[in-house]
């Protein structure tokens, strides 16, 4: 299994035409950049969300906006899902804030990234003045993760499960395999509920010395502009990462959301929304073997897909062109300009943009 580890890297905002990466890029930018029409395949946030009822418990909390938020409830919901002590969970304003604290609470002094995977990682640990080294998985590999190429020395790990934006899902007992006495594991597994039965998740271990799991709220409700995440991990750690939030980090309807989406009837709902994204990734992956000039990465596991291409950034402009953002690949370390990521939709919208994408493709060849 083919992996390399880069240098430190000093520079959060690097350029892609020197060889670096752009690590504040997101998926978000791809929709935004000229206040076109598209179809929107770049962000991973589930479409239709959020569901009604959720729209209703939010709004209802609004009713209670003149008192400082109270997060025991949410707190206690997330523990007893993960059928955790209390003690071992943070609830935080997305998992973005999550890694700012990491970053700034412990006592990080050897950092490693595993590539490639979100970026937001690397940059909170950059701003927070630490030399990170990366771990550049290999595509020839299928992006698998080989726990041997993690340096031993490092006192810190990040790795996301399934991965941003290689889809894959690695096993957890390869996770496991990096933890060790002296170390943080961070396992972002803010795409895990995305995955139906979740069966490669660490999130109620508390056998796994070091460990810390990260869950985003975002993705599966569609409540990316509330901003809701939360860690699970040893008391310790959480008070480290509690000590350094500001106060009532999260907001009163962001936790009326955390609570309502523990309940058995959204874990359940959720469940039957990971089935039919794995229906519709199938059709997606279906439809793009069958196009020429397209390699997708497999078996993917989230809610979107890597493909490779030539020349990417020609058929991601074709496509916009056509109605249908991508979100382009050569921001994310360890890939290059002939990635794109696609978020996983329904049936219809899949076929409308398979025939896009062959008409990009040929367009692109001429």
């Amino acid at each position: 299994m083919r992996t390399r580890t880069d240098a430190p890297v000093a520079d959060p905002d690097t350029d892609t035409a020197t060889g670096r990466h752009d690590l504040r890029h997101h998926g978000d930018a791809e929709v935004r950049d000229d206040g076109a029409d598209l179809t929107d395949l770049a962000v991973n946030v589930r479409p239709g969300t959020p569901p009604r009822w959720l729209r209703d418990r939010i709004a209802a909390s609004l009713t209670g906006l003149a008192a400082y938020p109270d997060g025991r409830a949410a707190r206690a919901a997330v523990a007893a899902r993960h059928r955790l002590p209390v003690e071992r969970v943070l609830l935080t304003a997305g998992v973005a804030e999550a890694f700012v604290l990491l970053a700034r609470a412990l006592p990080v002094r050897r950092p490693v990234v595993v590539h490639p995977q979100f970026t937001e990682p690397e940059a909170a640990l950059l701003d927070a003045g630490h030399p990170v080294r990366r771990v550049l998985l290999d595509a020839a590999d299928g992006f698998r993760l080989d726990p041997s190429a993690v340096p031993e020395d490092a006192d810190l790990v990040v790795v996301g499960n399934p991965t941003n934006p290689t889809s894959v899902l690695h096993p957890a007992a390869d996770l496991v395999k990096l933890a060790r006495p002296g170390r943080t594991l961070v396992v972002d597994e803010a795409f895990m509920d995305a995955v139906p039965g979740e069966p490669e998740a660490l999130a109620e271990r508390h056998d796994v010395p070091g460990l810390v799991v990260l869950r985003s709220l975002t993705k599966t409700w569609g409540l990316a502009g509330l901003r809701i995440g939360y860690v699970l991990a040893e008391p310790a750690v959480v008070a480290a990462l509690a000590a350094a939030q500001p106060l009532w980090p999260v907001s009163t309807p962001a936790l009326a959301a955390a609570e309502a989406c523990m309940t058995p009837a959204a874990l359940t709902e959720a469940g039957t929304a990971a089935r039919h994204t794995a229906a519709d990734r199938a059709r997606l992956l279906a439809g793009l073997a069958a196009s020429d000039g397209v390699r997708a990465v497999e078996p993917a596991a989230g809610p979107f897909v890597l493909v490779r291409t030539e020349p990417a950034d020609e058929v991601r402009e074709r496509l916009r062109a056509l109605g249908f953002a991508a979100r382009r690949g050569d921001t994310f370390p360890g890939l290059g300009p002939g990635w794109l990521r696609l978020a996983v939709r329904d049936r219809a919208t899949t076929g409308r943009f398979l025939r896009a994408l062959d008409e990009a493709l040929s367009a692109a060849r001429r």
